[in-house]
C-alpha cells in the first residue's frame, strides 16, 4: 500500500486548513498531509522558539501569520483556503503559561476554538472539522484508572479549565448549532481529539520535558525536574497524528458516527512517570545528565491516563509505535539534527508510513 493510500486517498488533492501549523504538532502534520497530496493551508502566530520544526521543514505548506481571535484574520484564511477539511491545534499549549497568563489562556483555547468553528459554519466548502484539545481536559480526581470520554470535563489549572471549555464549546455546536445535520446540509461533521503526552523530534518548547532533556544533554547542564513522579500517558507524534488523520477521513466519508469526542493514547504500560522517560532518553542517548530536583510554582496532577477503547473499537486506531520504540526515534531525531544538522523528518515519516502500511 503506498503513502497515499493510507488514508483511502481522502486527502489526496483536497485542501486542507491547519491552524498551530507552526506549532510542534502542527507542523508535523502539515507535512503529513503535504506527502498524502494535500493541498496545505496553515494559520497561527509565527514560531515561538529558535529553532524551530516548522522553520527546518523548509515551506510544506501556505503559511499565513495571524491569531485565532481575529475574526478577520480567521475568516481571510478560510476564504484563502477553501478547505474541505480543518484541523484545528492553534492554542496556547503550555501549563505553565497558563498560569503566568490566564486570560490570554482562556481567550486562545476557548474563544479561538468558537472563533475556528463560526468560521467553518460560514464557510460551505468545510466539511469535516477535527477539534484537537487534551487529556487534560478531565476534571482530574486522582484516580489511578484511566479517564473515557464521558468522564466529567473540567480542570483546576487555566489550561486544563481551557480544555474542557473547548470541548464543551465543541459539543455545543455539535449539538445544537449543526444539529447533527452533516455533510448533506452543508453543516460541517465535527470531532474532538483528547491526545496524551506527546513527544518526538522537532520541539524545542520551555518547560516540556522532552526538550528539557534536549537542552541538558547538548548544553552539559543539570536537568532541574519538577515533579519526577508524575504519571503521564506518553506516545509519539506520529501515532498521534495518524489518529488525527484517521478520523478527519472518517468524517470526510460523511459518516455521523465520528462526530464526536475521541480520546487518542499509548496503550496502558507506556503509561509511566517522568523521571522514567528522562531515564530512557538519556540512556538512548548514551548520554548521562546531572537530575536537580526543583521546585514547582504551580501544582500538577501525579497521575494521568485515558481510555482508549473506543478508538480501538471504533476507529480502529492503535499506536504503531511502542514507548521505547518512541524514544529511539525522538533521540535519533535530536542526535541527527545536533550532530550531523540533519532534519530526518521525512525520512522518519516515510518509516513510519512504511510499518503503518504494513500494519494494514
Amino acid at each position: 500500500m503506498g503513502l497515499k493510500r493510507l488514508f483511502r486517498d481522502a486527502y489526496r488533492n483536497q485542501n486542507v486548513l491547519i491552524t498551530g501549523h507552526t506549532g510542534f504538532k502542527g507542523s508535523w502534520l502539515s507535512l503529513w498531509l503535504s506527502q498524502l497530496g494535500a493541498r496545505v493551508f496553515g494559520y497561527a502566530l509565527p514560531p515561538s522558539t529558535t529553532p524551530n520544526h516548522f522553520s527546518l521543514l523548509n515551506d510544506c505548506c501556505y503559511s499565513t501569520f495571524g491569531d485565532i481571535c481575529d475574526p478577520q484574520g480567521v475568516d481571510s484564511a478560510m476564504e484563502n483556503a477553501r478547505p474541505s477539511i480543518v484541523f484545528h491545534l492553534a492554542a496556547q499549549s503550555l501549563v505553565s503559561t497558563s498560569y503566568q497568563n490566564a486570560y490570554e489562556t482562556f481567550e486562545k483555547n476557548i474563544l479561538g476554538t468558537a472563533r475556528v468553528i463560526e468560521a467553518c459554519r460560514a464557510s460551505p466548502y468545510v466539511r469535516a472539522i477535527v477539534i484537537v484539545t487534551s487529556d487534560k481536559c478531565y476534571e482530574n480526581d486522582g484516580r489511578c484508572g484511566p479517564y473515557s470520554e464521558e468522564d466529567r470535563l473540567g480542570g483546576s489549572d487555566p489550561y486544563s479549565a481551557s480544555k474542557g471549555c473547548a470541548e464543551i464549546v465543541t459539543a455545543c455546536y455539535r449539538r445544537s448549532i449543526f444539529q447533527g445535520k452533516g455533510d448533506s446540509a452543508h453543516v460541517p461533521l465535527l470531532a474532538s481529539a483528547r491526545a496524551g503526552n506527546v513527544i518526538g523530534g522537532g520541539d524545542w518548547s520551555p518547560t516540556r520535558i522532552v526538550p528539557d532533556v534536549v537542552r541538558a544533554v547538548v548544553g552539559g547542564v543539570p536537568l532541574g525536574l519538577r515533579n519526577a513522579g508524575a504519571v503521564r500517558p506518553w506516545q509519539h507524534v506520529l501515532d498521534c497524528l495518524g489518529g488525527y488523520l484517521l478520523l478527519g477521513e472518517r468524517l470526510l466519508s460523511g459518516d455521523q458516527a465520528y462526530a464526536r469526542g475521541w480520546n487518542f493514547g499509548p496503550d496502558w504500560n507506556d503509561t509511566v512517570s517522568v523521571l522514567q522517560l528522562v531515564e530512557g532518553l538519556v540512556n538512548a542517548w548514551g548520554s548521562s545528565i546531572e537530575i536537580q530536583s526543583s521546585s514547582s510554582t504551580f501544582p500538577e496532577a501525579e497521575r494521568l491516563n485515558l481510555d482508549c477503547n473506543a478508538v480501538r473499537t471504533i476507529l480502529k486506531w492503535k499506536p504503531l509505535w511502542t514507548l521505547d520504540e518512541s524514544i529511539k526515534r525522538t533521540v535519533e531525531w535530536y542526535k541527527s539534527f545536533y550532530d550531523n544538522q540533519k532534519v530526518i523528518s521525512i525520512a522518519q515519516l516515510n518509516e513510519y508510513t512504511r510499518m503503518l502500511s504494513e500494519s494494514i
